[in-house]
């Protein structure tokens, strides 16, 4: 559990779980306490151990309000039903991808996302990006401070090195198509990308490898 970028008015925290490296994501609100979780991947005890973090370092009561979940895949939401049991936490999730989510773990997805929405906690907002071609309705989040570089939440979407796994034909050229226009296109080079798995990057890093990655169709 590490405290992974103070933004002064936000404080993200990550936890890293399961045997494919999950990071499970947690924002809070300096000023309000209010926080928001992305990603209930796994382990439902490390991720009550990032909350109890963030609790003891908060100057401000902390409460769980919304838990938003990238896409549909297994190994992003084993432990979404645990959590969700012990909070009254809103569940967000993309609009292709919500059905699927609650046949898997039974619960019911409160609010439907799609590109463009805005997700407002404590405050703060965040810019919902539809990325399809990874599943039908997968999501990344956009968090824009001022003065701060774009902080970019990408799920299994955007990786240090390429796109994301793409499995039915068409797919890739749909996922690199909203990665070119919806990512690259709208934020800077500044802009970190925090990953579903793996280490942090930026769009300057991963920019000048966009013409590799359609060459080699991953």
């Amino acid at each position: 559990m590490t405290l992974i970028a103070d933004l002064s008015s936000v404080r993200v925290r990550r936890a890293v779980v399961s045997s494919w490296k999950n990071n499970v994501y947690l924002l809070t609100v300096t000023a309000t306490g209010e926080q928001l979780l992305i990603d209930a991947a796994a382990e439902p005890v490390a991720i009550d151990r990032l909350l109890d973090q963030a609790r003891t370092d908060s100057a401000a009561p902390t409460h769980l309000t919304m838990i938003v979940t990238t896409h549909a895949h297994a190994d992003h939401i084993a432990a979404l039903a645990a959590i969700h049991a012990t909070c009254d936490a809103a569940l967000l999730a993309g609009r292709a991808d919500g059905p699927a989510i609650e046949r898997r773990t039974g619960v019911k997805i409160d609010r439907y996302l799609d590109h463009g929405d805005q997700i407002d906690f404590g405050g703060i907002a965040l810019e919902v990006i539809g990325l399809r071609g990874h599943t039908p309705g997968g999501i990344a989040l956009a968090l824009t401070l001022p003065g701060l570089p774009a902080q970019l939440f990408t799920g299994d979407s955007l990786f240090p090195g390429g796109p994301g796994r793409t499995d039915r034909p068409g797919d890739f050229d749909v996922l690199m198509t909203d990665l070119e226009t919806k990512v690259f296109a709208q934020f800077g080079d500044d802009a970190v990308i925090w990953p579903g798995h793996g280490a942090r990057t930026t769009l300057g890093q991963e920019r000048p490898q966009l013409g590799q990655w359609w060459a080699r169709r991953w």
